[in-house]
Protein backbone atom coordinates (compact mmCIF):
# COMPACT_ATOMS: atom_id res chain seq x y z
CA UNK A 1 0.00 0.00 0.00
CA UNK A 2 0.82 3.58 -1.13
CA UNK A 3 2.17 5.94 1.67
CA UNK A 4 -0.77 8.13 0.32
CA UNK A 5 -2.96 5.05 0.38
CA UNK A 6 -2.17 4.48 3.95
CA UNK A 7 -2.80 7.90 5.16
CA UNK A 8 -6.19 7.63 4.04
CA UNK A 9 -6.99 4.66 5.74
CA UNK A 10 -5.63 6.18 8.76
CA UNK A 11 -7.69 8.89 8.47
CA UNK A 12 -10.72 7.04 7.66
CA UNK A 13 -10.25 5.05 10.86
CA UNK A 14 -10.10 8.06 12.70
CA UNK A 15 -12.98 9.59 11.88
CA UNK A 16 -14.82 6.41 12.76
CA UNK A 17 -13.33 5.85 16.07
CA UNK A 18 -13.25 9.98 17.71
CA UNK A 19 -17.05 10.37 17.68
CA UNK A 20 -17.62 6.45 19.53
CA UNK A 21 -14.77 7.71 21.64
CA UNK A 22 -15.81 11.20 22.85
CA UNK A 23 -19.73 9.84 22.95
CA UNK A 24 -18.27 6.72 25.53
CA UNK A 25 -16.58 9.97 27.44
CA UNK A 26 -19.49 11.78 27.36
CA UNK A 27 -22.03 9.07 29.00
CA UNK A 28 -20.75 9.79 32.30
CA UNK A 29 -21.78 13.21 31.56
CA UNK A 30 -25.74 12.65 30.99
CA UNK A 31 -28.37 14.92 32.21
CA UNK A 32 -31.94 13.40 32.34
CA UNK A 33 -32.94 16.98 32.13
CA UNK A 34 -31.33 17.84 29.17
CA UNK A 35 -32.37 14.49 27.31
CA UNK A 36 -35.90 15.17 28.61
CA UNK A 37 -35.87 18.41 26.80
CA UNK A 38 -34.34 17.43 23.77
CA UNK A 39 -36.88 14.55 23.82
CA UNK A 40 -39.61 16.94 23.40
CA UNK A 41 -38.72 19.54 21.42
CA UNK A 42 -38.25 16.52 18.81
CA UNK A 43 -41.85 15.54 19.49
CA UNK A 44 -42.81 19.05 19.33
CA UNK A 45 -41.03 19.33 16.18
CA UNK A 46 -42.56 15.94 14.54
CA UNK A 47 -46.19 17.06 16.18
CA UNK A 48 -45.76 20.41 13.61
CA UNK A 49 -46.55 22.55 16.91
CA UNK A 50 -47.18 26.11 17.07
CA UNK A 51 -46.09 27.47 20.30
CA UNK A 52 -49.51 28.24 21.48
CA UNK A 53 -50.84 24.61 20.37
CA UNK A 54 -47.59 23.17 22.36
CA UNK A 55 -49.05 25.43 25.47
CA UNK A 56 -51.77 22.53 25.34
CA UNK A 57 -50.23 19.35 23.94
CA UNK A 58 -47.32 19.41 25.99
CA UNK A 59 -49.14 19.35 29.76
CA UNK A 60 -50.13 15.99 28.30
CA UNK A 61 -47.64 14.19 26.20
CA UNK A 62 -45.15 14.88 29.67
CA UNK A 63 -48.34 13.12 31.41
CA UNK A 64 -48.61 10.38 29.29
CA UNK A 65 -44.62 9.72 29.24
CA UNK A 66 -44.68 9.91 33.08
CA UNK A 67 -47.48 7.27 33.58
CA UNK A 68 -45.27 5.23 31.03
CA UNK A 69 -42.27 5.02 32.78
CA UNK A 70 -44.38 4.59 36.38
CA UNK A 71 -45.87 1.41 34.42
CA UNK A 72 -42.84 0.36 33.85
CA UNK A 73 -41.39 0.33 36.91
CA UNK A 74 -40.65 -2.50 38.75
CA UNK A 75 -39.61 -4.69 35.28
CA UNK A 76 -36.65 -2.31 34.37
CA UNK A 77 -34.15 -2.62 37.08
CA UNK A 78 -32.60 -5.26 39.41
CA UNK A 79 -33.83 -6.25 42.97
CA UNK A 80 -36.31 -3.80 44.30
CA UNK A 81 -37.34 -2.36 41.11
CA UNK A 82 -33.78 -0.69 40.96
CA UNK A 83 -32.44 0.81 37.74
CA UNK A 84 -33.45 1.95 34.68
CA UNK A 85 -37.32 3.10 35.00
CA UNK A 86 -37.81 0.79 38.28
CA UNK A 87 -39.20 3.09 40.47
CA UNK A 88 -36.13 3.31 42.89
CA UNK A 89 -35.41 6.42 45.10
CA UNK A 90 -32.10 7.57 46.25
CA UNK A 91 -31.85 5.15 48.77
CA UNK A 92 -32.55 2.77 45.82
CA UNK A 93 -36.13 1.68 47.98
CA UNK A 94 -39.13 1.04 45.22
CA UNK A 95 -40.92 4.18 44.70
CA UNK A 96 -44.01 3.33 42.85
CA UNK A 97 -46.36 0.73 44.21
CA UNK A 98 -45.58 -1.57 41.13
CA UNK A 99 -42.31 -1.35 41.88
CA UNK A 100 -42.86 -2.31 45.20
CA UNK A 101 -45.59 -5.40 44.45
CA UNK A 102 -42.61 -6.40 41.94
CA UNK A 103 -40.17 -5.97 44.85
CA UNK A 104 -42.16 -7.71 47.26
CA UNK A 105 -42.69 -10.81 44.84
CA UNK A 106 -39.47 -10.83 44.39
CA UNK A 107 -38.52 -10.75 47.96
CA UNK A 108 -40.89 -13.50 48.72
CA UNK A 109 -39.89 -15.71 45.82
CA UNK A 110 -36.42 -15.75 47.42
CA UNK A 111 -37.18 -17.58 50.44
CA UNK A 112 -37.44 -20.98 48.69
CA UNK A 113 -39.68 -22.70 51.44
CA UNK A 114 -42.38 -19.45 51.05
CA UNK A 115 -45.78 -20.80 51.50
CA UNK A 116 -47.99 -20.50 48.24
CA UNK A 117 -50.70 -18.87 50.03
CA UNK A 118 -48.01 -15.70 50.57
CA UNK A 119 -46.62 -16.19 46.96
CA UNK A 120 -50.39 -15.87 45.79
CA UNK A 121 -50.78 -12.84 47.64
CA UNK A 122 -47.91 -11.20 46.51
CA UNK A 123 -48.26 -12.14 42.90
CA UNK A 124 -52.09 -10.51 43.06
CA UNK A 125 -50.67 -7.20 44.30
CA UNK A 126 -48.55 -7.30 41.57
CA UNK A 127 -51.60 -7.70 38.71
CA UNK A 128 -53.57 -5.68 40.98
CA UNK A 129 -50.38 -2.42 40.66
CA UNK A 130 -50.15 -3.46 36.77
CA UNK A 131 -53.89 -3.15 35.74
CA UNK A 132 -54.02 0.49 37.63
CA UNK A 133 -50.94 1.22 36.07
CA UNK A 134 -52.46 0.09 32.53
CA UNK A 135 -55.78 1.99 33.72
CA UNK A 136 -53.86 5.39 34.55
CA UNK A 137 -52.16 5.26 31.07
CA UNK A 138 -55.09 4.94 29.29
CA UNK A 139 -56.94 7.43 30.63
CA UNK A 140 -53.72 9.73 30.40
CA UNK A 141 -53.82 8.44 26.60
CA UNK A 142 -57.50 8.55 26.02
CA UNK A 143 -56.92 12.57 27.52
CA UNK A 144 -54.09 13.64 25.24
CA UNK A 145 -56.25 11.68 22.01
CA UNK A 146 -59.33 14.27 22.38
CA UNK A 147 -56.45 17.29 21.78
CA UNK A 148 -54.85 15.96 18.72
CA UNK A 149 -55.17 15.95 15.34
CA UNK A 150 -55.12 12.69 13.06
CA UNK A 151 -51.56 13.06 11.69
CA UNK A 152 -50.59 14.15 15.54
CA UNK A 153 -52.21 10.98 16.59
CA UNK A 154 -50.35 9.00 14.09
CA UNK A 155 -46.56 10.04 14.96
CA UNK A 156 -47.51 9.98 18.51
CA UNK A 157 -48.44 6.17 17.78
CA UNK A 158 -45.37 5.81 15.71
CA UNK A 159 -43.08 6.61 18.98
CA UNK A 160 -44.69 4.26 21.11
CA UNK A 161 -46.49 7.25 23.09
CA UNK A 162 -50.40 5.74 22.44
CA UNK A 163 -51.50 2.77 21.25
Amino acid sequence: MSRSGLVMVLAVLIMAVVPSFARAQNRGNFDPAQFRQQRMDRIKEQLGSSDDEWKVLQPKIDKVMEVQRLSFAGFGGGRGGRGPGGGGGQDNQPTTPMAKASADLRTTLENKDAPADEIAKKLTALREAREKARAELTAAQKELKEVLTQRQEAVLVTNGMLE
